[in-house]
Formats: C-alpha cells, structure tokens, sequence
C-alpha cells in the first residue's frame, strides 16, 4: 500500500479521496491554487502545496508544477480525481516516468478507452454493442456524405476524444453535412487540442444509462451494474439514480457484462464507466468509456456497498479487486441531485460568492457529499457544483420521497441553487413513471417559460 497520496483536484472529490485513504491509513497530500487557499477540505490532508494563480490553467491543469509538488512532498502515487487533469493520458504518462503511480489506468489503457474511434473497435471485438456509424476518423468529405447516406439521417458528428456535448453537431440532412463537419473539428481541437471526428446514427429518444466497472492489474474486471443520466441539460447531468429504471434484468445483466469484457480487454486498472443510450425498444449503444471516478459514483455506493474509490487505491497499489463477481448485490434504489451554485431562473447563471447558511440533511438513508460549510466563498474560476445529495430507499419510490424531503431540509443562502429545480423535476409525472429522455428538461422548462411570459 502506498504511503502518501497527492490529490490532484479539489473541492469535494479531494475530501472524499481523504476520507478513503484514511481509512486505508495512507496520508494524503492536497495541491491547491491561490483561489481555494481557504478551501475547508485542506484542514483534512496532512500536507498541502500551493501550485499556481486561480485560474486551472494556471495550477490544477499545470502538470509540472503537480509533479513537483508530489516529488517534494515524497507522495508516491497521485489520485486525480474528476475533471482537470484525470483523462489526460500524458499525465499518467508523465507520473510512470517519475516513478509515481497514477491512480487510474495505464496511459496505454486510458488511450485506448478515451479515444472514442478505437474504443469502438475495440467494443465491436467485446460484443458490447455500438452505434451504426464510420469505421473510424472521418478525414473526407465526400466519405462523411457516403457514411450519413448508409446509416441514414439524422446523424451525429462527434469529436473523438473528450467530452460533454463539446464537438458535437446533429446533421439531418446532406445539407448540414459538411459545415457541421468542420465547426465539430474546430471546437474539438479548441477543446481538446484533437481536431478528429466521426459520425454514428442519431437518437432522436434516448434515455442515458451507464455501467460502472472496475479493473485491477491480475486482469479483473467486474460490473457494479448501472445507473440512469437521462435527467440532463446540454449534456450536463443534473439528477442520476441506480439501478436505472425500466430495464429488464436479463438485458441488464447482457450489457453490463460486456461492459466489463470490454474493460478487461482493455487490461484496464481502476474505476471506468461504459456510457450507453437505450431508445425506445431497449435496444442499447455505447457512447463512450470514462477513465476515471464519476460524479455520480456514489449511487454506486449505495445500492452495492463497494467503495470505490478505496478498491481504486487498492489496485493502483497492486492488490487484486477484494470483490468477484458474484459478491456484487443490488440493494434497492438510489438517487443523486448536483447542487450547482446556479440560478436557473436567471438561465442558470452561475452564483459565485459568500455562503452564509449552509445546513445540510440528515436521517436514515441520506448522505451529503460536500465540501462547503457556512462562510465558504464559492469561487468564480471553476466548476459550480457545491454539493451532491445522495439518498437510498427500499425502492425508486420511498428513494423519491426520500430525496424530495431531504432537498425541502437543505437550506443554502444567500446564493441561488438548482436544488429547487431538483424538486421540482422529481415531482414530474415523466420522472416518477421514468417516461423521459435526455431533452425532457430542455422541453419542460422552454415549455415553462413559454407559460410564464
């Protein structure tokens, strides 16, 4: 087992990355910019350093400067979390050739995951099923013309690597082809400094349902089963539960172990997510593969009672998963709410600035998972989530009770919060008999504000 762990993030995921490696008796290290120099989740790790200025370029995406930190402090491994820097495989590229260990994938792994040409193929050879769509890079115009009109429109260009809506265009006709092409390469390459792109067949329904697996390095993998994304806004999650509802156990069972074939050919370490979309007839077709901790892994948590990020730590350090296959036990249902500091009456405009009151919920079945307390000031540079609450229930529906009462406990002020839109999403007939899709929300308050003008 490792002795110190640097975490390079911040915020709520550092606090939780604390919390497992106390546990397992490891110290921890906390890098942190200018911005977040009073950040509360620092008083837990044992060591901190300053890396740089507010803005992440400046500091968490800084990997030098994270590098050092973690030579000066003689951390011997680095866990980085969500976001920044925890996709990027030159980073754990950078750490092996340091002699530190990356809590994740191999760079060879993460490559072959993240790029989502290759992961395609390399799905297609595990069975788990994908999009009609290009073989791979589209590089041609008139090849793009020749794939739309094989698979059929609408279509949908996508960038190969990174993610969250970023370098997609929805094509429904020829007509839109080529300039949808080129936009798609340029916000790619402005995003992820990778201009390549492909197409795959449109989903005009879609519900958004992905499988949570782990590998370790003797080449174990399992699946921890699913969960359900659906309730979205421009491709950002807003509510998340598991398992996901309306999903025969059969057809569960099928995809979710193909997810993890398709992990276990990659010799993949860690925590990985396959991301599907299921139309209407429940067929299914993989999106993607994430190559780190998700936001939402603590839906997970609660339905299996599998630590996941302890069983990330332990692999990285080289100990087999401690949980086969057949160990892993649905235990009834669980849902997560993001609490962005956003007011969605106001487009959602980010709420940057001193929280006064912050009085979080308790009670059976209910956990918080945050790294704000009273007179915490939210910064302006980085993502605007604040919290997660997460509750478990015997079934989805004592699991919606439990939520909605919880969100009516939580006070946070003076800034404005998406937790009154959580409520009231919950409360909707497509949420409670799960008739939805990934643009429900979109349609719901567009339809809202038409009635309130």
């Amino acid at each position: 087992m490792f002795s110190r762990i640097l975490i390079a993030n911040r915020g709520e995921i550092a606090l939780r990355i604390i919390r497992a490696a106390r546990e397992l008796g490891v110290e921890t290290v906390c890098v942190y910019s200018d911005a977040d120099k009073d950040g509360p989740w620092l008083e837990q790790a044992d060591k901190t350093v300053c890396i740089g200025p507010g803005p992440a370029a400046d500091s968490y995406l800084r990997i030098d400067r994270i590098i050092a930190a973690a030579e000066t402090t003689h951390a011997d491994a680095i866990h980085p979390g969500y976001g920044f820097l925890a996709e990027n495989a030159h980073f754990a590229e950078v750490c092996q050739d340091c002699q530190i260990s990356f809590i994740g994938p191999s760079p060879e792994a993460m490559g072959l995951l993240g790029d989502k040409v290759s992961c395609r193929a390399m799905a297609k050879e595990a069975g788990t099923p994908i999009f009609p769509g290009s073989p791979g890079e589209i590089e041609e115009e008139d090849e793009a013309i020749s794939v739309a009109e094989t698979i059929g429109y609408p279509v949908i260009v996508k960038a190969a690597a990174g993610g969250g809506g970023r370098g997609m265009r929805i094509v429904r006709d020829q007509s839109e082809l080529i300039a949808a092409l080129e936009s798609a390469r340029q916000e790619a390459q402005a995003a992820f400094g990778n201009g390549a792109v492909y197409i795959e067949k449109f989903l005009e329904y879609a519900r958004h349902v992905e499988v949570q697996c782990l590998g370790d390095q003797h080449g174990n993998a399992i699946h921890l089963y699913n969960r359900d994304c659906t309730s979205q806004r421009r491709h950002q999650k807003l509510i998340e539960e598991g398992p996901a509802p309306g999903v025969p156990d059969a057809l569960r069972d099928e995809v979710c172990e193909s997810a993890a074939k398709l992990i276990r050919s990659a010799k993949y370490c860690g925590a990985a997510t396959c991301e599907f979309l299921m139309d209407r007839d429940n067929n299914f077709y993989m999106l993607e593969v994430n190559t780190r901790i998700q936001v939402e892994h603590p839906v997970t948590e609660m339905i299996t009672g599998v630590d996941l990020v302890k069983e990330m730590i332990r692999c990285s350090a080289g100990e087999p998963l401690s949980i086969k296959q057949s160990d892993v036990q649905l235990n009834g249902h669980a849902i997560e709410c993001r609490v962005n500091a956003e007011d969605p009456d106001r487009g959602f405009m980010p709420q940057p600035g001193n929280v006064e009151l912050f009085n979080a919920p308790g009670g059976f079945g209910v956990r918080v998972d945050s790294h704000v307390r009273s007179g915490y000031r939210v910064p302006p540079n980085y993502d605007s989530m604040i919290a997660k609450l997460i509750v478990h229930g015997s079934d989805r529906t004592e699991a919606i009770a439990r939520m909605r009462s919880a969100i009516e406990e939580f006070q946070i002020g003076p800034i404005k919060t998406t937790l009154p839109l959580h409520h009231h999403l919950l409360g909707t007939r497509e949420f409670v008999e799960h008739d939805f899709d990934i643009h429900y929300v979109e349609r719901l308050l567009e339809k809202e504000e038409q009635a309130s003008a």
